[in-house]
């Protein structure tokens, strides 16, 4: 008399139940406190400058205010990065490109504008060819008031999206 080995046979949806476990593990405290953390000191922005306030974003890069000891380290692709900083001025040419840039970054995604032409057009707030990020639609994170925007200020900018993402409450603009 042979005996046959019972196997289990499991029916249904294995990969819909699979990816409710993940997302049910990975909200739980401990986990989401880690996987905000990492986020939050993981933000790579591509390099994409569309005017002068590039100057001051290249400025907190280098050795002077050191953007790397905050976490943020600008990337080349957008496929790779997670923030998206505006750095002033948007022509309409240039908002296909900054669109293109921002559908290609993968979730969670963050956005910084900085400048006052990013705001509200600053001096070129009459220019047929000025499109701010609204316009677009894309949704920003940390507006940076100022002409153009010091150094400091995007480091306070960072530190409070940063606060954000680990679930603090941050305000939305920063004074300087």
């Amino acid at each position: 008399m042979t005996t046959e080995k019972q196997e289990l046979l499991l029916t249904g949806n294995v990969e819909s139940a699979a990816k409710k476990a993940a997302k049910w593990l990975l909200e739980r405290k401990p986990v989401k406190t880690l996987r905000d953390w990492g986020i939050s000191f993981s933000l790579w922005p591509p390099h994409l400058t569309t005017s002068c306030c590039g100057t001051e974003f290249g400025a907190f890069a280098a050795a002077r205010f050191d953007s790397e000891r905050f976490g943020l380290l600008p990337f080349s692709g957008a496929r790779q990065s997670n923030l998206l900083v505006i750095e002033g001025t948007m022509t309409r040419k240039m908002a296909r490109a900054v669109r293109v840039v921002y559908e290609q970054m993968p979730e969670p995604k963050y956005v910084i504008a900085m400048g006052a032409c990013s705001l509200e057009g600053g001096i070129f707030w009459n220019s047929y060819n000025l499109v701010l990020a609204s316009e677009i639609g894309i949704p920003v994170d940390i507006y940076l008031p100022g002409c153009p925007t010091r150094p400091e200020a995007l480091a306070r900018g960072l530190l409070m999206l940063q606060q954000r993402i680990r679930g603090k409450t941050a305000q939305a603009v920063v004074n300087t």
